[in-house]
């Protein structure tokens, strides 16, 4: 049985891993995932890991179980 997705926890890993598409994995998005760590020898997926992270951590608990967890809602 797959578990509820927590925002913070994402936000987390997107700000610290977010270079390595972490984040993107514990989401589920895991084709996402395989971009960031192809591209991860650039700046670009830690720069929008940073980005993301925020974004998770600043979003209300039902828009990010709107769209992380719609399946638990």
């Amino acid at each position: 049985m797959k578990e509820m997705k927590n925002k913070v926890v994402a936000g987390v890993l997107a700000i610290l891993l977010g270079s390595l598409g972490i984040h993107k994995f514990y989401l589920g998005r895991i084709g996402w995932g395989i971009a960031y760590l192809l591209l991860s020898w650039t700046a670009i997926p830690g720069f929008l890991g940073l980005i993301e992270g925020i974004i998770y951590l600043v979003k209300s608990d039902e828009d990010f179980n709107a769209k992380y967890n719609s399946k638990y809602v």
